[in-house]
């Protein structure tokens, strides 16, 4: 039963996209089955075959262990404001949010040396050869595995000029399908665990791929673009200076994501204070409206308005919320269950993230500016049903 309710909502996500589309009748439906048949056999790969499941493991072991190196920085600073056991007991802003500065740098760095635009480059290609789309849309929607909807442009700055409309699409349905790596340890600090976050990045390209190009597809033609060079995308002179820029980076990050949970939290509670007279809360109506989603999860147990919840908070205010709910409980229940939400609940597909992404993108190429703000609703939408469509597919994978 639960297979047939995933299947079902696969097919609910995707006939969604299908009727918000630009132009179904330009369709191509070859490229979106050969990026599913691709997500399918990734999915199976990285939860299933031993190899990979190990893989994902370490490298989830990795990610903790290098983020857990922020607590030495973050206690010479802070002191006991670090410890949550302390008097002062749990302060989000430095537990959670403070290592996003010390990843930020480590970006910064890994930019700077090349390493991280080599790597991009590389999958890119065979993420473009494999699904059959254009070079750039590879190498856009690899570079959202590790980079968020406004940094991974910053890589394809050079370029962004020659993209067609369906690659702007590709750009804004992967990034806001997306993580950065400079906001895992956040996550990770909240108990989401690693390894599920891991899953959900890699995850990214061919759901972004098969949606994109549902919503809009090409027909243009896409500009052929020699030798794509994403090694030398940092602004740094120095070692040093790409330290300094990165970890700057991850500070105004923190600001902003400090700011917006102040303004969004405060917000919640005016509305729910207004709905105290009709003895509801915000969150209820959301566990409503998005319950038949929590319903075509197929998850064991009584999850629907659970899941509606999430998927209610992360859609129309952040997924900070989202996964503060959800870390609490992430430890208590079954591998498929805490997969499955780990995974919907990921990305940027918020409506917050929008005038972001818009504001972000055109600061690299003013001229694109119009058309992102046409594109960026429904790249927003797009990137949501990225989340939600990889936690439904691992959650098929892992009923056999």
């Amino acid at each position: 039963m639960n297979f047939i309710l995933n299947v079902l909502g696969i097919a609910v996500i995707l006939g969604f996209c299908y009727l918000i589309s630009y132009d179904r009748k330009n369709i191509k439906l070859p490229i979106i089955a050969k990026a599913l048949a691709l997500q399918i056999i990734l999915a199976v790969v990285l939860v299933k075959i031993p190899a990979g499941v190990w893989a994902v493991g370490k490298i989830g072991d990795f990610v903790t262990k290098v983020v857990g190196y922020a607590r030495d920085g973050l206690q010479f600073v802070f002191g006991c404001l670090i410890d949550p056991t302390a008097a002062t007991g749990f302060v989000f802003v430095v537990q959670v949010l403070g290592t996003i500065i010390f990843v930020g740098a480590l970006v910064g760095v890994l930019t700077y040396l090349g390493i991280l635009g080599w790597v991009i480059a590389k999958l890119g290609r065979v993420i473009g050869k494999l699904t059959g789309c254009s070079q750039l849309e590879g190498f856009i929607s690899t570079a959202n595995i590790f980079l968020s909807d406004t940094e991974s442009p910053l890589l394809m700055s050079r370029y962004l000029g020659f993209m067609t409309n369906s690659e702007i699409m590709v750009m804004l349905v992967s990034g806001m399908g997306s993580m950065s790596m400079s906001i895992l340890g956040g996550y990770i600090a909240m108990g989401i665990p690693a390894n599920y976050l891991v899953i959900a990045g890699a995850l990214v390209p061919f759901a972004s791929i098969a949606v994109s190009k549902i919503l809009l597809p090409e027909i243009e033609e896409p500009q052929i673009v020699e030798n794509i060079d994403l090694s030398g995308q940092s602004k740094a002179s120095n070692l040093i200076e790409a330290i300094a820029n990165g970890a700057m980076d991850g500070m105004q990050m923190v600001i902003a994501i400090a700011a917006s949970l102040v303004a969004i939290i405060s917000m919640v509670a005016l509305v729910n204070g207004a709905l105290e007279l009709v003895n509801l809360k915000l969150e209820e109506i959301f566990a409503w409206i998005f319950s038949p989603l929590g319903y075509l999860m197929g998850l064991d147990g009584n999850y629907p308005e659970l899941v509606g919840k999430l998927l209610g908070c992360k859609l129309i205010l952040t997924e900070f919320i989202s996964y503060d709910i959800l870390g609490k409980m992430v430890s208590s229940m079954d591998q498929r269950t805490a997969m499955m939400l780990s995974i919907a609940c990921s990305g940027f597909g918020n409506v917050s993230a929008m005038a972001i992404c818009v504001s972000g993108i055109a600061a690299l190429c003013p001229p694109m500016k119009g058309t992102l703000s046409k594109l960026v609703f429904r790249g927003m939408l797009g990137g949501f049903a990225v989340s939600v469509m990889n936690a439904m597919i691992v959650g098929i994978v892992l009923l056999f």
